[in-house]
């Protein structure tokens, strides 16, 4: 890094992932107070721990450091994958149910829901759906129903920390059509209430759009293809869909973007 003055210096910061020789990092530290004044190092300290993190250094310091804190404490990704066929089956059932818990201090993923579910409207998935999907018959024979399985959700939620007053989570989609559209259409047609956390969430199509100033058309692949980001897994694969969706969030906070709630109120 480079001072007010122009002149090129090395500073070396001991952190939890790098271990450096305790003479080489005392010489270090005595050398970047000779050389720079304490206001001048406070300022350059986030700077040189984003390139320490570029070279595998002090990472998750740099993570925490290097965007702007946001509005919820975790985000939770969510992507179904259903029961489908050209022309479209009715009632569509949720046969892939994954949530990525992330961390919204480090966008990292901190845990994982992944269930596969049993449709019981219609039991035999189509030829069409395992294509898309990737999902065949012997993934959701003898599986938990939607009503077993979002039990079990809550108990996940609650195991978590999330169902806490004082921690605030969202859940995430791409597109509106899973929390709009796909649960509770299939609660109501089986009688289920829906919880109050599957009542609000970001649609990531819409962050997308103000953090870019363009519309991804084609979903995931258009924003992986405008952030430059290799596509995660296979399209239409429910827990690889949400890892790609994690990716995209994380690459846009790291630019500056802070994510809101974009549904309207039920």
């Amino acid at each position: 890094v480079s001072d007010a003055s122009g002149c090129s210096m090395i500073a070396v910061f001991h952190t939890g992932a790098a271990k450096f020789p305790h003479n080489l990092l005392s010489r270090a530290r005595q050398a970047v107070s000779l050389l720079l004044p304490a206001g001048v190092l406070k300022g350059f300290s986030s700077i040189v721990s984003r390139k320490l993190a570029s070279h595998g250094f002090g990472a998750s310091m740099a993570a925490m450091s290097s965007f702007p804190p946001q509005r919820y404490h975790y985000f939770l990704v969510l992507d179904f994958e259903a029961t489908c066929d050209k022309p479209q089956i009715h009632p569509q059932e949720i046969i892939e149910f994954p949530i990525l818990k992330l961390n919204g201090r480090t966008m990292e993923i901190e845990s994982t829901f992944h269930m596969y579910v049993q449709p019981v409207v219609h039991p035999q998935l189509t030829p069409f759906c395992t294509e898309l999907t990737g999902i065949i018959q012997g993934m959701v024979d003898g599986q938990p129903s939607l009503q077993q399985v979002l039990e079990r959700v809550d108990e996940w939620m609650a195991k978590e920390g999330l169902l806490d007053p004082s921690v605030k989570s969202i859940f995430v989609t791409c597109g509106d059509w899973d929390l709009k559209v796909m649960l509770p259409g299939q609660c109501q047609y089986l009688g289920l209430p829906v919880a109050d956390y599957f009542k609000q969430w970001i649609n990531l199509k819409k962050a997308y759009s103000f953090a870019m100033g363009s519309w991804p058309k084609n979903g995931l692949l258009d924003m992986n293809k405008g952030l430059n980001l290799q596509h995660i897994g296979r399209p239409h694969s429910g827990i690889d869909d949400c890892k790609n969706i994690a990716n995209i969030m994380k690459t846009l906070a790291h630019r500056g973007f802070i994510f809101k709630q974009t549904s309207k109120p039920f």
